[in-house]
């Protein structure tokens, strides 16, 4: 069977375990059931949960109806009639916040040099505070993997399908797979799980291009229109000397690649919008090529403050010639919540590492 490489980039998901005996609100109910059903999980999983929720706030009857609309299956309809019974003496929900101002019309002016200085110095300091500014918080992660054996790019099959539990707490992450294939797992390692992964996309990637060790040569290359907005784009080179992009393959030795690609920050108010990478001194003779990522980010609220993180992943690699596609998918952004504290495994050296480095990538091959 031909290998798959498994690697971890810079570094990059619900659960409704993670949801089960704690107060949520009817908007987080609503999410829930919808990223569930998008992604077929099981009936009884789906209202084994529910039961296990205690609503904050009064779910009505036409809110049933829209969420059994959704497709959720028998059980779950059950559930939610039962949640709606038991919530009868509950405040009803607060009224929608009212719609955001439009900001004004933006020009396809170019700036001129000392213009663009500026913009790229206000792009890296946005980077470099960025994961400082962010809560604790809970989210889902859906990845879809593909795999092509024909080493064409146009025969790409499905693998298998992946939901994790991302917990961001007090700056680091921890991962949790509880689905594989629509059915729920229990002490699923990750990083044991075969094939292509990734972990790792809230912020230490952004500070692996623009923090000032690296020395990253950047360049202004254009305006552009993407999603709607006008953004400043900017092409990067790490190099090999300052890089701490490390791949490493299962019965192979380890290697540090240089890396380039493109940051595009909007132009009202220079927020990191997405960012694409690909590895550019990987050996020919060795047996991973051809890594790549596309990280986009968006605005998602939690706790009704608003937060620029990452909405989805994309990454390729090459093993040989099967080539690797995973597709991953970030939902369900939540606070964290918990009476008790998240212990992270950590080195007995952790305090003396650098925290602005990104985490090394691994590269390993499927069985």
């Amino acid at each position: 069977m031909k290998r798959i490489c498994q690697f971890l980039i810079f570094t990059v998901v619900s659960t409704s375990v993670m949801l089960a005996q704690r107060p949520m609100t009817v908007a987080e109910l609503s999410g829930f059931i919808k990223s569930s059903v998008e992604n077929r999980l099981d009936d009884k999983s789906i209202a084994d949960t529910l039961k296990k929720i205690k609503l904050t706030e009064k779910l009505e009857p036409r809110k049933v109806n829209e969420l059994m609309s959704l497709g959720a299956g028998v059980r779950t309809s059950a559930a939610l009639r039962e949640l709606a019974t038991s919530s009868e003496n509950l405040p009803p929900p607060a009224a929608p916040a009212p719609a955001p101002v439009k900001p004004k019309p933006l020009t396809l002016t170019e700036p001129d040099s000392v213009e663009r200085e500026k913009i790229l110095d206000a792009v890296r300091d946005y980077a470099l505070t960025y994961t400082q500014n962010l809560p604790n918080f809970i989210c889902n992660q859906v990845i879809r993997r593909q795999v092509d054996s024909t080493g064409t790019g146009e025969h790409y099959r499905s693998d298998d399908k992946i939901q994790e539990q991302l917990t961001y707490y007090e700056h680091k992450e921890k991962y949790k797979v509880i689905a594989l294939n629509g059915n729920m797992v229990e002490n699923k390692d990750p990083m044991k799980m075969g094939g292509a992964m990734s972990f790792g996309e809230f912020g230490s990637m952004m500070d692996g291009i623009f923090e000032p060790s690296t020395a990253a040569e950047f360049e202004w290359t254009r305006l552009a229109k993407w999603d709607g907005v006008i953004m400043n784009v900017f092409s990067y080179r790490v190099s090999q000397e300052r890089s701490n992009y490390t791949i490493t393959s299962e019965g192979e030795r380890s290697i540090i690649s240089g890396y380039h690609g493109l940051v595009y920050a909007r132009q009202d108010n220079n927020s990191v919008a997405r960012i694409t990478l690909e590895c550019d001194t990987i050996p020919a003779s060795y047996p991973v090529q051809d890594v790549k990522l596309d990280l986009r980010y968006g605005t998602v609220k939690i706790s009704d403050r608003a937060f620029i993180l990452p909405t989805q992943l994309e990454t390729r690699s090459r093993d040989g010639r099967m080539l690797a596609l995973n597709t991953a998918e970030f939902a369900l952004y939540r606070k964290y919540q918990t009476e008790s504290e998240i212990k992270f495994e950590t080195d007995d050296n952790d305090d003396k590492k650098d925290e602005k480095k990104p985490p090394a990538p691994v590269v390993k091959k499927q069985p």
